[in-house]
């Protein structure tokens, strides 16, 4: 077998590989003799089938198998000998001429293909004992774990029934029909609906119509739907609705006891107060780490500057700008509303998708040479949190990744880099530094537009520079006067 590099401009090698027909025809031999006592033909005893005769009949057969073989193993192979690493899947191209094809199959012609790749580029490390991280800290005082108590005591808030007109805060019973241009819509009826007042809950306008009804009251609102509501069919029309208020029933006050514990699941306030607090140090903890790791990205990424296989990049960038139109189009925005044109938008994020690549490359090595491993229990777990995030979903997603090839690697990589940055918090100066929950939760604009991470392109992109580490953001969806109803066929 010759190979001869016939490419090597930066990260891009192509490489010729020669196999003379003499040694496919050797290889075919081989195989045929390996099959000789296993293969029934007419004619002929078990084993007792002339080599010439086998060629004949299974010969192409052979070795089609055979250049198959060495079409998807020997690259690797060849790769591993020139002690390189392919950024991506090599490129394998053969001769599409079928005259010559069939020469190659009957051992008439040398076996040649070429491969084509971008090696990752050879990453010296670096001291990071110069990195300095200020890791920002939260006390947790005891007023903020009771209010997060009654913002979740809302959902066992005891009401009274009362006479008189329903105020905010009020929880009114209502049967209702909503209609647009005068025809009732799917989704749009409910009876014995319960609703706060003031909770936000339904479309805008909706709630504050209700406020001075009583028990017994009927009444028709008028509304106008969103014009970004789910249901394309109800976007931006105006609808009316049929109210029938049944109940007005006054919202009694919360205690932190035992009683509104045993209500909510729990033993006892204090178990209650324990669980809540762990929930916030857990919430702060993470933006704590997500801006300990910006710094630490931010850090190495002055430390390391080198080519980056554009492939990588490519596929970085094609992830990253499909998130960024999505949200577009979600919003109903154009690149002109951010502020920018296409054209700069694409450079923006062109390198981010290249520091991506870069930092990606850099943790990996860095992690490879600490020894860091993500165990079989870890990506287990990580598993179960999928499944735990889609339920009645759980049979596709396992069978999405027990048959997509890769599809492991995608729970793998981001375990594998927080415990890289787990081990840099060790090699690292990292200073402690009390904040306010404010400060810690106040946007950090310059470091969002410099922050990027090796991550599934999954998460978030606004269309401002989508690059704080791990932040997402999400705003809950305005409710329609439905019960929990697909939004293609209902009011929500």
């Amino acid at each position: 077998m010759q190979v001869i590099e016939t490419l090597a401009q930066g990260l891009k090698r192509e490489l010729k590989v020669v196999i003379p027909a003499k040694d496919m025809e050797a290889r075919m031999n081989e195989r045929l003799a390996e099959v000789k006592d296993r293969v029934k033909i007419n004619g002929f005893r078990p084993g007792k089938v002339p080599v010439a005769h086998l060629k004949k009949v299974y010969g192409k057969s052979i070795m089609a198998d055979l250049v198959n073989e060495i079409v998807r193993d020997k690259p690797t192979e060849i790769l591993s000998g020139r002690g390189e690493k392919s950024a991506t899947q090599p490129e394998i191209a053969m001769t599409e001429d079928e005259a010559e094809a069939d020469k190659i199959l009957n051992a008439e012609a040398d076996l040649e293909f070429t491969v084509a790749y971008e090696i990752i580029p050879a990453i010296e490390l670096k001291d990071v004992s110069g990195i300095k991280v200020t890791r920002e800290v939260v006390e947790i005082a005891d007023e903020e774990v009771n209010e997060q108590i009654l913002k979740i005591a809302e959902s066992a808030r005891s009401y009274e029934s009362k006479k008189g007109k329903a105020a905010n805060g009020d929880r009114v019973t209502i049967d209702y029909l909503g209609k647009v241009d005068g025809v009732a819509f799917d989704g749009g009826k409910d009876e014995d609906a319960e609703l706060v007042l003031g909770s936000n809950r339904f479309i805008p306008g909706f709630e504050e119509q209700l406020v001075g009804l009583k028990a017994g009251d009927e009444k028709v609102i008028t509304v106008t739907f969103p014009a970004d509501y789910p249901a394309a069919n109800l976007a931006g029309k105006e609808a009316t609705f049929d109210i029938t208020v049944k109940d007005v029933a006054a919202a009694q006050d919360i205690e932190i006891n035992d009683e509104l514990a045993t209500k909510l699941g729990l033993e006892s306030a204090d178990k209650l107060k324990e669980i809540v607090r762990g929930q916030i140090e857990s919430q702060y903890g993470n933006l704590t780490r997500q801006k300990v790791k910006r710094q630490i990205l931010d850090q190495l990424d002055e430390l390391y500057q080198f080519e980056t296989p554009g492939r990588l990049v490519e596929a970085e960038f094609e992830n990253i700008w499909r998130q960024i139109n999505t949200d577009l189009q979600q919003a109903g925005k154009t690149f002109a509303d951010e502020e920018t044109t296409e054209e700069e938008a694409r450079a923006e994020y062109r390198k981010l998708a290249e520091r991506r690549v870069r930092l990606g490359l850099v943790l990996s090595e860095i992690g490879e040479k600490a020894g860091v491993q993500v165990s079989d229990d870890e990506l287990q777990r990580s598993l179960f949190e999928q499944l735990r995030q889609f339920p009645g979903q759980e049979k596709q997603i396992l069978d999405y990744f027990k048959n997509t090839p890769g599809a492991a690697a995608s729970l793998r990589a981001p375990l594998f880099e927080e415990k890289v940055v787990d081990h840099l918090l060790g090699e690292i100066s990292v200073t402690d530094k009390k904040v306010t929950k404010e400060e810690l939760t106040a946007d950090d604009e310059e470091g969002e537009g410099k922050a990027a991470k090796k991550a599934p392109a999954k998460k978030k992109a606004t269309a401002k520079a989508e690059a704080a580490e791990g932040e997402e953001a999400a705003a809950p969806k305005k409710k329609a006067p439905a019960k929990k109803k697909a939004a293609d066929d209902s009011a929500e």
